[in-house]
């Protein structure tokens, strides 16, 4: 069981207990808890695990359950924290839970369970798994619409569904809450989980900026007829369908269109500039392979997009083009492209590019 201390992996590993498993819990350090970052250079990694175990014993002996802590610091710096600020780099908007699910928590926290002797890991997601007559699993979203976090979700295998246990998939949020305070369980933690876990204060740009060899470089703001209007401080700090912070007076809010990294130029329209009739989208998983080269289902382009009907061209080499059968607005590349049937998820990949 992946224990954070919050609310949601304490109640989920009650669940487990209830149901008669043999729990263990795996408390893993990614170098930017809260306070951390400060230590982490003066203070050991045994001190930092030690002063884990210590924060996280209060949880150890409500569950009555083995807790090991691990120090991951520095793979989820390489695969996860790299990847978000190369991303923005790039002129792209990354979302790193995409990245990290199937590759810190069931990639390299997974593995390390079984090395203990674990033959599944357990997390707090609000996500359901289901297997099939013929051994095949499917990701469907949780039963509380408000929290479901199938989306993030979408990038892993068959083979780590398999391995995965997700029991708050049949519970809402409130119902965690009230039945925990019902059997005296307290978490070490009180705030809920944010966008990024790894940005405790400040805006992405602040944290970019921040970062060695990470230089805003400021640039010029133009409109679509390729007049220029103003000047930005670094395209890092802006995102597809943004309207804060571009600060140029019109007869309407200016919302950003296109990022042009090529030219280090911010490109903004009209509301209506940033509709898309579809997009173009690459590194693509899929759970369940689709039957034929057009699947017709709901895609969400955004963590809390509401998923739009759409037709998917498969294109080989695991990409796509995405047509939606009603123009969305904001299609952002970076972002994921998650594909749902019904409540199922059949797949995601990466947004290239906006189609008009």
């Amino acid at each position: 069981m992946a224990i954070s201390g919050g609310i949601d992996s304490l109640f989920t590993a009650y669940l487990l207990k209830q149901l008669g498993h043999s729990v263990i819990g795996i408390h893993f350090l990614t170098g930017y808890e809260a306070g951390e970052r400060s230590k982490k250079s003066s203070e050991g990694v045994d001190h930092r695990i030690a002063a884990a175990n210590d924060r996280l014993r209060p949880i150890a002996e409500q569950l009555d359950i083995p807790l090991t802590v691990m120090d991951i610091s520095s793979e989820f710096e390489r695969i996860v924290v790299r990847y978000f600020a190369e991303t923005y780099r790039s002129g792209r908007t990354p979302n790193p839970c995409l990245v990290c699910n199937p590759s810190i928590k069931f990639g390299l926290i997974l593995s390390r369970a079984m090395e203990m002797g674990a033959t599944h890991l357990a997390t707090g997601h609000y996500a359901r798994i289901t297997e099939d007559g013929q051994g095949q699993f499917h990701l469907h979203r949780g039963k509380d619409r408000h929290k479901d976090q199938s989306y993030f979700l979408s990038f892993l295998s068959q083979e780590k569904l398999s391995r995965a246990i997700f029991p708050l998939g049949e519970w809402t949020k409130d119902d965690v809450r009230k039945i925990a305070a019902e059997n005296g369980l307290r978490p070490v933690l009180s705030d809920e989980s944010q966008d990024v876990c790894f940005i405790k204060d400040g805006s992405y740009s602040e944290f970019l900026q921040n970062r060695g060899g990470f230089e805003p470089s400021p640039g010029l703001i133009e409109n679509l007829d390729g007049n220029i209007i103003g000047e930005h401080s670094g395209l890092h700090g802006f995102t597809v369908g943004q309207r804060r912070g571009i600060n140029c007076p019109a007869s309407e809010p200016y919302y950003v269109v296109r990022l042009d990294r090529e030219r280090n130029r911010l490109v903004v329209g009209f509301k209506n500039d940033t509709i898309s009739s579809g997009c173009r989208v690459e590194k693509i998983n899929w759970i369940c392979s689709p039957d034929n080269d057009t699947v017709h289902v709901r895609t969400r382009i955004r963590y809390r997009h509401r998923a739009a009907a759409s037709d998917v061209f498969l294109r080989g080499n695991n990409r796509a083009e995405v047509r939606f059968v009603t123009p969305q607005s904001a299609v952002t590349p970076g972002q994921g492209a998650v594909f749902y049937r019904g409540d199922e998820v059949l797949g995601g990949g990466i947004i290239v590019e906006p189609v008009k």
